[in-house]
């Protein structure tokens, strides 16, 4: 039974159409990763795999549950929240400035357990232990933490809820290139200690094979590839996705300087 499934997804804006035809499932313990640059509809998916944004046609379901559009119930919500958690690219602007970290994973448990504040502790330092974070990291402030630091505090309250999905929207494409490591490897950790699926959008094809099985490849609001992650980047079939190829830096691999006259 596929813990996602998106059929015929359409997102119209006015006159622009973001997001068409769009149809791929997520199966328990897969992580599909959805690629395409600025402007492809990849993050208008996500957006609608949240619940954020409502199709303007076509269907998702989530869990077995058919997810409609318009207004919801506070308790739907928080069980959706226990469905699908999103991990966004900036976590700085995701997290309150103002609460410390022990503090920020705390809320998210109170929202969906209920557990006494000395269990709430007590997870928290367990949750930030999973995500490579210390004890004394819980009495910090978010401005107080590198910009890895915080991408783990912003996936570690994600866990909290203990999603059967987790969506990472450009989770990494902040960080420098060992700190993207670093996550994608925690990630993967993550990945293999307990059933969770992952939907990773990216427009970086370098990070893509370390992080999915599946890839959808979108262009203009519409897929244009899919298939194996492996398969699809040794041997692309689409103009498109051999292009996003020969975009990735390789080693060796210096930046032009432009001469004026």
């Amino acid at each position: 039974m596929s813990i996602i499934r998106a059929e015929g997804l359409r997102k119209v804006y006015g006159q622009a159409v973001a997001v068409d035809d769009v149809s791929f499932t997520v199966e328990p313990g897969e992580s599909l990763a959805v690629v395409g640059e600025s402007g492809s509809g990849k993050t208008t998916v996500a957006r609608m795999l949240l619940g954020l944004e409502s199709p303007t046609g076509g269907t998702i379901t989530v869990c077995d549950r058919r997810r409609g559009g318009g207004r919801v119930s506070t308790a739907e919500r928080r069980r959706r929240a226990r469905e699908i958690q999103i991990v966004f690219q900036d976590p700085y602007s995701s997290l309150d400035k103002l609460q410390r970290v022990g503090d920020v994973i705390e809320t998210s448990l109170a929202l969906h357990f209920p557990l006494t504040q000395a269990e709430r502790r007590h997870r928290a330092l367990e949750l930030l232990e999973s995500v490579g974070l210390a004890e004394r990291h819980a009495a910090m402030l978010p401005r107080q933490l590198s910009g890895g630091q915080r991408q783990r505090v912003a996936i570690a309250r994600a866990l909290a809820a203990k999603p059967r999905v987790l969506v990472l929207d450009e989770a990494v494409a902040a960080l420098d290139v060992s700190i993207q490591a670093q996550i994608l490897n925690l990630l993967a950790d993550i990945r293999e200690r307990g059933e969770i699926s992952y939907v990773f959008i990216t427009h970086d094809l370098a990070v893509v094979n370390q992080i999915s099985d599946t890839a959808i490849v979108m262009r203009q609001g519409r897929i244009v590839e899919r298939g194996n992650t492996a398969d699809l980047l040794r041997e692309p079939a689409h103009d498109y996705t051999r292009a996003l190829l020969e975009a990735v830096p390789r080693p060796g691999w210096k930046p032009t300087r432009r001469t004026t006259t």
